[in-house]
């Protein structure tokens, strides 16, 4: 983030990766040590793009600082590694099964943490990136993260296509206004904390296990409910708030029918966190169900999760 220079911030992403690779391979299970494979081969894909993009530069243009990115083809390049180092669509395809792979704590810091150093990239080079470029890979990952999000099971691969629908509304609005992007960062990140640590908190993983869990924390379970549909980006809950200035960006850039399009999109992904939102609450199991009932938990809800959850 405090780096001018490419080396320097090449060498930040790559700390950052080693860094969090242990935490990923961490329970020595088979699924875990592919996911931590597999994240490692990508990101290191990717920092070798960076740092080719950024030689590119400093070939053409003789300067090494990172806000003077001036080259197409070197922009052209950088916003392709970032793309996918954050797992934007047509980079998407190992972010849900690395989250899949990973706990849940770990798959909070993959999706909120790890993003953070590739977005501050694109923050400091925005002005010089190509935006119809970036138009069209946000219009497909809203697309491709409501698409394939739709008939999952798994609620960690769920939450990983809902990252990549996210990812789209950040990356249509950074070549315009960088700061919206922030934002939109910043309240998603809060609000999929909450939904991972209230996951954390019942133990689950799966919307089977989802539709009986409500036993243990009814009040915490009440509450994901508000959470999904801040994510989903219902009006009067916080997750609407970047989406409207998005849109509100987007047609004074002149550009309603790609804040129309992107909007209509977003509908695929409320289709999901509805039903995330109906196995946590809104349904109750029917008497016969084979699944034993989970014993409600006594201990309170921790500090943190409430307030998150009161934020988001």
């Amino acid at each position: 983030i405090s780096s001018n220079h490419w080396i320097m911030a090449w060498t930040g992403l790559e700390i950052n990766t080693l860094a969090i690779l242990p935490l990923i391979a961490k329970s020595h299970h088979p699924r875990a040590i592919e996911a931590a494979t597999k994240y490692f081969l990508v990101q290191a894909a990717a920092s070798a793009l960076v740092l080719f993009s950024s030689m590119t530069n400093a070939w053409h243009t003789g300067q090494w600082d990172i806000t003077q990115l001036t080259h197409p083809t070197s922009s052209l390049i950088l916003t392709s590694a970032i793309a996918m180092k954050l797992g934007l669509v047509p980079f998407h395809f190992w972010f849900p099964e690395v989250l899949q792979g990973s706990s849940l704590p770990t798959g909070l810091l993959l999706s909120t943490a790890m993003k953070f150093p590739p977005l501050t990239l694109l923050f400091l080079t925005s002005h010089s990136l190509n935006p119809t470029l970036l138009t069209s890979m946000a219009m497909m990952s809203t697309a491709l993260g409501g698409w394939m999000g739709l008939n999952q099971t798994q609620i960690r691969k769920i939450l990983a296509f809902s990252s990549i629908s996210h990812l789209g509304w950040m990356a249509i609005i950074i070549a315009f206004n960088p700061k919206l992007t922030m934002i939109n960062f910043y309240l998603y990140s809060l609000m999929t904390a909450t939904v991972f640590l209230t996951l954390n908190t019942m133990k689950v993983t799966k919307l089977s296990s989802l539709m009986t869990a409500w036993t243990k924390t009814p009040s915490l379970n009440a509450m994901l409910l508000l959470t999904l549909l801040s994510l989903a980006g219902l009006p009067p809950l916080t997750g609407f708030l970047p989406k409207w200035l998005i849109i509100q960006e987007l047609t004074k850039q002149e550009m309603a029918l790609a804040a129309t399009i992107i909007s209509l999109l977003s509908l695929l992904s409320l289709f999901f966190y509805l039903r995330l939102a109906y196995c946590a609450t809104i349904t109750l199991p029917p008497h016969t169900t084979n699944h034993i009932k989970l014993w409600h938990i006594k201990k309170p809800t921790n500090i943190p999760t409430a307030i998150l959850m009161t934020l988001s």
